[in-house]
Order: C-alpha cells, then sequence, then structure tokens
C-alpha cells in the first residue's frame, strides 16, 4: 500500500509536471519508511516474535519477491 500511494503521488507529478508533488512524494515515502522501520515492525517483532524474524529473513521490506515465500510450514 506504500509504495502505491507513493507511486500514484508520482504519477500525478508526472501528469502535472509538478517538482512540487515529486517533492511531496519524497517526503511521503520517508515518512512511510520511518513509520514502518520506528513503530511497526518493532510492533510486530513484539506480537510474534521468531516467526516475524522468519517472515522477515525471507520477504523483502518493499519490493515483492518473484517466488513466494512458504513460510515454516513448508520446509
Amino acid at each position: 500500500m506504500y509504495i502505491a500511494v507513493v507511486a500514484a503521488i508520482m504519477g500525478q507529478a508526472l501528469l502535472f509536471g509538478s517538482l512540487i508533488l515529486l517533492g511531496y512524494a519524497a517526503l511521503v515515502w520517508l515518512l512511510f519508511v520511518a513509520f514502518v522501520v520506528l513503530y511497526e515492525e518493532p510492533s510486530l517483532q513484539g506480537r510474534f516474535g521468531r516467526e516475524y524474524d522468519d517472515y522477515r529473513t525471507n520477504v523483502p521490506r518493499w519490493w515483492p519477491k518473484l517466488t513466494p515465500w512458504q513460510g515454516p510450514s513448508a520446509d
């Protein structure tokens, strides 16, 4: 969702030729990164512990993998 929001803002920046919107997209991206790193990930770590560590090891933070991760039950 975070990437889609930033992509939509960047699309608008390109459509309207607006450097202000491009700067806004960068600001929104930075805020999303800060939120994920400072709040979301620690919260999930506290809630799920080792399972979340395994997930983070196998799934990239921002870009999808070409092959899906099957999780520990598939091993």
